[in-house]
């Protein structure tokens, strides 16, 4: 006897139904703006020695249909994995920090929770966590509201 195969959410499955998600709401926020664009995973090439893939991003400069971005992203969205999360929770942490990225947001899958972060004077700071909320985002080139709400 067959039994049908059920739809589990795998953490590599939803990891990607969210980030594919943040995609989407990202390039309609941005539809407005000629500046701003919204990138799934691309790497920054940061120097020789660091090269960064975030999963979601917006950049305000053209990249030049270069293999990799050079300058840094203004918004990066991470989505935490087992894999990933100390990483993302430290290393990266830092890492966009020092650089000038002027939005982190951390998006927990399992506890449906982004913790978004905006740089000030050199340091981040926590604007808030997120679950059925709107943020404004406010860049130099343009500004949109984020609803999480339709990303979990």
């Amino acid at each position: 006897m067959e039994y049908p195969m059920q739809c589990l959410q795998h953490p590599m499955v939803k990891h990607q139904l969210i980030s594919n998600k943040i995609a989407r709401y990202l390039d309609e926020a941005l539809e407005n703006c000629k500046v701003c664009q919204a990138l799934l995973p691309v790497d920054w090439k940061i120097n020789n020695e660091t090269i960064v893939q975030p999963d979601n991003l917006v950049i305000c400069h053209n990249p030049h249909f270069e293999a990799y971005i050079k300058k840094a992203p203004k918004v990066i969205f991470e989505i935490l994995s087992k894999s990933t999360a100390k990483k993302d929770l430290n290393l990266k942490y830092d890492l966009y920090e020092q650089e000038g990225v002027n939005y982190y947001i951390i998006v927990d899958p399992n506890d449906t929770i982004a913790k978004v972060y905006t740089l000030k004077n050199g340091r981040y700071i926590k604007l808030c966590d997120a679950y059925q909320d709107s943020v404004k985002f406010e860049l130099e080139e343009c500004s949109f509201d984020f609803d999480f709400a339709k990303i979990w």
